[in-house]
């Protein structure tokens, strides 16, 4: 699923990057370097951190997409990081478990 329809489809709001890309699965975890040997290509990848680190690896694994979860908001490094690596990040005010289970409904339907 397209990130647009899929961001229309959960009202998630928009921070930076292409809404172009293809999401194919979910991951959610906030160990760096967890996220980095377990994400995949395609993924939706859900978290609360925020630093600047966070584009690296969502860059590095190729992921679809970063949904910072519980509100959290990505400061300005992150997201100049996140422009440079190509890398899509939304927000939202749901947990990582709510976003994980609407977004689980909507991949396997869609």
């Amino acid at each position: 699923m397209k990130l647009d329809q899929l961001a229309k489809e959960l009202s998630l709001c928009h921070v930076c990057g292409s809404l172009d890309k293809e999401a194919t699965n979910v991951y959610a975890g906030d160990l760096l370097s967890w996220v980095m040997s377990h994400a995949t290509e395609g993924d939706v990848w859900i978290t609360i951190m925020s630093n600047v680190n966070v584009a690296a690896v969502a860059s590095l694994t190729e992921a679809a997409c970063v949904i910072l979860a519980e509100g959290v908001q990505p400061d300005a490094e992150t997201v100049q990081a996140a422009q440079q690596k190509d890398v899509t990040i939304f927000s939202d005010s749901r947990s990582a478990y709510e976003l994980c289970c609407c977004l689980g409904a909507i991949l396997k339907n869609g």
